[in-house]
């Protein structure tokens, strides 16, 4: 079996934002108390990245759409050009840049998997208005995504997304043999985990901001300071670890700065 025969899965990098690390994780170990009445303030990477597979059957996805290049100007309105800057990001990194170094325009792509609608995963959806491309993500996503009026709710900006034709899921859906959407909700109304068998790495389950770091996995799980529902939150972390059990898995974390400089990235740089 040649890697053609294989899925082929590409984690691609796409600039790097940085923030208070409260905003990712409520640490006991880092807050203030009678004894040390002192605020602890870490300010940490977040790396963003999408992953681009390739299915031997011919099929092409995408996992999220990364942060935009306007986000001074885009997030500004809410503020979060202020807490979230990306600050670290080379040309190269820009999605935009990353299709054209896989020599794909944006209809090229069959499946684009959102793995929830905020700022910083749905940033360059609009590239995909029109283009024929099966855009996915949760039906509670979508709901509370388009439930509010104006500019922004939260981190979700409707712009980004709004107009799009939205397909959904409503149950863990296998979208092509050996890649399968889980249903995470908690950060938002309707995150996605996806997990990808793969022939020779074995499962690897990408869970975009469902966990954003080690730590938030644990155990003991640590609820991130951005979560819609905590209860769903804390189900969906043990969903995501029994799966990984179950199938001895490889889980990668949504904005983890030590892993992703472990993890095989870029072009040309896959798991099989």
């Amino acid at each position: 079996m040649t890697d053609d025969d294989k899925i082929k899965v590409t984690i691609l990098p796409t600039g790097t934002m940085h923030a208070d690390l409260v905003w990712l994780l409520i640490d006991p170990g880092r807050m203030a108390n009678r004894d040390n009445p002192e605020k602890l303030r870490d300010w940490v990477e977040l790396p963003t990245h999408v992953v681009y597979i390739e299915h031997p059957d011919g099929k092409k996805l995408l996992w999220d759409a990364g942060v935009p290049r306007d986000w001074e100007t885009r997030w500004a309105p809410p503020g979060f050009n202020e807490v979230f800057p990306v600050d670290t990001v080379t040309e190269d990194m820009w999605l935009d840049s990353r299709l054209r170094q896989l020599n794909l325009e944006p209809g090229d792509i069959d499946y684009l998997v959102l793995s929830h609608l905020h700022l910083d995963h749905a940033a360059n959806a609009q590239l995909w208005a029109n283009t024929g491309t099966k855009i996915i993500v949760d039906e509670e996503e979508k709901k509370g995504a388009l439930s509010f009026d104006g500019y922004s709710l939260g981190a979700h900006i409707k712009s980004d997304y709004d107009g799009l034709e939205l397909s959904t899921i409503g149950e863990d859906t296998e979208i092509l043999p050996g890649i399968k959407l889980l249903r995470t909700p908690g950060h938002t109304w309707g995150t996605l985990s996806l997990q990808v068998d793969l022939a020779d790495e074995g499962t690897m389950i990408f869970a975009s901001d469902s966990l954003y770091r080690s730590e938030s996995y644990g155990p003991p799980a640590i609820a991130a300071g951005i979560v819609y529902d905590t209860v769903s939150w804390f189900k969906s972390v043990e969903k995501i670890r029994g799966v990984a059990e179950k199938t001895d898995a490889k889980i990668v974390f949504g904005h983890d700065g030590d892993q992703i400089k472990e993890l095989k990235t870029g072009v040309g740089n896959y798991y099989t």
